[in-house]
């Protein structure tokens, strides 16, 4: 008895053993290899600009600035930025599709009830009137044999994971743009409270030199060079004024506020930050990894990998298996007896035979989606250390600038004074007056421009090595939208 029930069963078992074993088999398609990229040991710039490169967390590098509204403008444009939320909206999508692709991978069940209620005719028939009751469920199951919907679902996985990488690459590119219009608002202040001090030395010059033409002491030509001088001074007050302005709105609508919300905020001037006594590079190779939009290129490179076996599944056969199991009766309460049960099983194999090379056609168009997958991954890489060099070499060269520029601030500053005393005192001409007053503003007015321009090569520089996230930067204060992503790792 127990060995006729076993030959019963086997067959069996192992017909429904026969789809997992097909499932089982290996994936069509390439697998994803990670290129060979030709990346230096060392920044080449890294010691001019007294650099060093060591390792170091840059995931919130503007708190080494010391400066607490910076800081404080930066926390809140990483959490209401549309930019943000922009990037975390198109995070979601990327997760409701990659759920989507995985539900390829299971059966299709569907439930229906149906009643019905016919009247044959008396002429040709009995004339009755039949009633049909039915309740039952549809299966329906595309075994993935070779590999197409797996493949679908890495490629989706992947997707998912470049979009976590375009997000994080948003903290960075938000945090970089605050603080770069952060240091143009201070600098115009800075620039602007110069103007307004050397137009009034310029104001007190012009009223002695009236003052000595009344006298006799000078010419109606000296006064009008005087008054030039101070007028060209004031010229350049409104445009400092509109740098400033479009400076504060820019960081209005980075923090998703209106323009000139922040006045209030930001209309004292509080001069500019200051520069850490110490930066730390890295090696090329840390920022390879540091940097989000390199992780999602490369992320992006392995889904379409990944697609291209997706498509070359389209050559093999597939097998689909279906069935349905219910209740058929003539009553309704009749409906669930044991004699009322119905059921079928339906298996099925299909393969195209000819298309006309429209599958071939598919694959060699996702090989070259997959070939400029690659190219964009590789060009990326190129351009991140562009960036950082080009960061090393701004940083260094304003360092010296601004050294030279310091010593001369302080020589011209005391060869107006010089100038101005020999003057009153009839030792000079007041052509060296003005010469030295528009040198001393010019070298002033520099000085401060390249301060601005040192922080804002530190600021480039540290966006370029990647800086302003971490693994667990909030994407959301809602619970649904702050998940890990589980993906093909680069």
């Amino acid at each position: 008895m127990t060995k006729r029930l076993y030959m019963e069963i086997l067959p069996r078992l192992s017909l429904l053993a026969l789809p997992v074993l097909l499932v089982s088999c290996s994936l069509v398609g390439p697998d994803y290899v990670k290129p060979d990229t030709n990346v230096p040991a060392q920044w080449a710039y890294a010691q001019n600009a007294n650099v060093s490169v060591s390792q170091e967390d840059i995931s919130a590098w503007w708190r080494q600035l010391g400066d607490d509204t910076l800081s404080s403008l930066i926390d809140d444009t990483l959490k209401a930025s549309p930019d943000l939320r922009l990037a975390q909206a198109k995070l979601r999508e990327a997760r409701a599709r990659l759920d989507l692709t995985k539900g390829n991978l299971l059966p299709t069940l569907s439930a229906s009830v149906d009643a019905s209620r016919s009247r044959g005719s008396a002429e040709i028939g009995s004339g009755s009137t039949n009633n049909l009751f039915k309740a039952g469920f549809d299966v329906s199951w595309e075994a993935d044999v070779f590999g197409g919907i797996r493949r679908g679902v890495e490629a989706a996985e992947n997707d998912l994971a470049a979009s976590q990488a375009d997000l994080y690459n948003t903290h960075v590119s938000l945090a970089a743009e605050t603080a770069l219009n952060y240091v143009l608002l201070r600098s115009s202040q800075s620039r602007l409270a110069i103007a307004m001090n050397n137009l009034q030395t310029q104001t007190e010059t012009l009223q002695i030199t009236e003052w000595r033409e009344q006298a006799g002491l000078a010419t109606a030509v000296e006064v009008e060079q005087a008054r030039t001088n101070m007028e060209q001074t004031r010229a350049s007050i409104p445009l400092l004024n509109s740098s400033a302005a479009e400076a504060e709105n820019r960081l209005a609508i980075l923090l998703g506020e209106p323009p000139a919300s922040l006045r209030e905020r930001l209309q004292q001037s509080a001069g500019l930050p200051q520069l850490p006594g110490q930066v730390a590079a890295g090696i090329p190779a840390e920022t390879l990894r540091q940097r989000p939009d390199i992780r999602a290129a490369e992320f992006r490179l392995i889904a379409e990998t990944a697609r291209v076996g997706q498509q070359t599944a389209e050559l093999y056969p597939s097998f689909t298996l279906g069935g349905n199991f219910g209740w058929q009766a003539l009553t309704l309460g009749a409906l669930g007896n044991s004699g009322t049960v119905a059921s079928a099983l339906l298996a099925g194999v299909s393969q195209t035979v000819f298309d006309g090379g429209r599958i071939r056609s598919q694959i060699n168009i996702q090989n070259a989606i997959q070939e400029q997958a690659l190219v964009t991954y590789e060009k990326t890489i190129l351009t991140a250390l562009e960036e950082v060099e080009n960061a090393l070499a701004s940083y260094g060269n304003n360092r010296q600038r601004q050294d030279s520029l310091r010593r001369a601030a302080v020589s011209a500053e005391n060869a107006a004074v010089l100038a101005r005393q020999r003057f009153e005192s009839g030792l000079i001409d007041f052509q060296s007056v003005l010469d030295t007053e528009r040198t001393r503003l010019t070298v002033e007015d520099s000085l401060a421009s390249s301060e601005a321009d040192g922080l804002s090569s530190l600021i480039t520089l540290y966006k370029s090595l990647g800086g302003g996230w971490t693994e667990d930067s909030s994407i959301n204060q809602n619970q649904d939208t702050t998940t890990s992503v589980e993906s093909t790792k680069p």
